[in-house]
């Protein structure tokens, strides 16, 4: 364990952990739309910015992708901070007026924010759904598309690739937005996510539909479990 500061309160902090994890321990409240804690961090959104000292240097940096370090001094409420975390919000607001966790988290920093003429659900480039399909699914179904000078993309979105996803919906949970949709077709017998239909299988006890069969043959792929003992749904295994 390392010593730090924290708004003035030293506390006991493991090597290697990042600031924010620190943070969240200490129950100060930051502001996030990119962080997940099962995921590595992305730093994409700067809503969680704070002001560290190390080697007598005060510097804004955000939280999430921070180690700590011996001694460092952590700032969570100065006015650079809380000025940069509005300006992060603003910016946010100023491409997504009407996604409404946009347009909370901007309101909640202190952004004048009008009232949208329609619900928006844009995808805020969080990098969520992307890291939760590459580190916590591992199909990596999910990419990001990047400005530069070998691809014909105006602006950074994420890529779906159909034939590597296997419809396990973690990125229509993780998504802050509401952006990733899916929904069940054909009274459950269908899923159906970034536009392509995904057979689901049925519990071989009760016939009930409770899984994409193309997960569950993942699974039993990445296991090595048979299939057919996979067929079972939780509620009857």
């Amino acid at each position: 364990m390392i010593n730090i500061t924290i708004d003035g309160r030293k506390v006991k902090a493991a090597e290697h952990s990042t600031v924010l994890k620190n943070l969240q321990d200490q129950k100060v409240e930051v502001p996030t739309l990119c962080f997940h804690k099962d995921l590595l961090p992305f730093g994409a959104c700067r809503l969680c910015t704070v002001e560290v000292k190390t080697d007598g240097k005060w510097q804004l940096a955000s939280s999430c992708n921070t180690p700590v370090v011996p001694d460092m001094e952590i700032r969570t409420d100065s006015k650079k901070v809380k000025e940069s975390r509005k300006l992060a919000a603003e910016l946010l607001y100023y491409r997504y007026p009407t996604t409404k966790a946009v347009r909370d988290i901007a309101v909640r920093l202190g952004v004048e924010v009008e009232p949208p003429s329609v619900e928006g659900n844009d995808c805020i480039l969080c990098g969520l759904c992307v890291r939760a399909c590459h580190e916590v699914v591992g199909v990596s179904a999910l990419t990001f598309l990047d400005r530069g000078l070998d691809r014909d993309v105006e602006e950074p979105k994420v890529d779906y690739l159909a034939m590597a996803c296997i419809a396990c919906g973690s990125c229509a949970f993780i998504c802050p937005t509401g952006f990733v949709k899916m929904e069940e077709t054909g009274g459950g017998k269908r899923r159906k996510i970034w536009g392509k239909e995904f057979k689901m299988a049925a519990c071989k006890v009760c016939g009930r539909y409770f899984a994409p069969l193309d997960q569950l043959k993942w699974i039993s792929k990445t296991t090595k479990t048979p299939l057919k003992k996979l067929m079972t749904c939780p509620s009857c295994k």
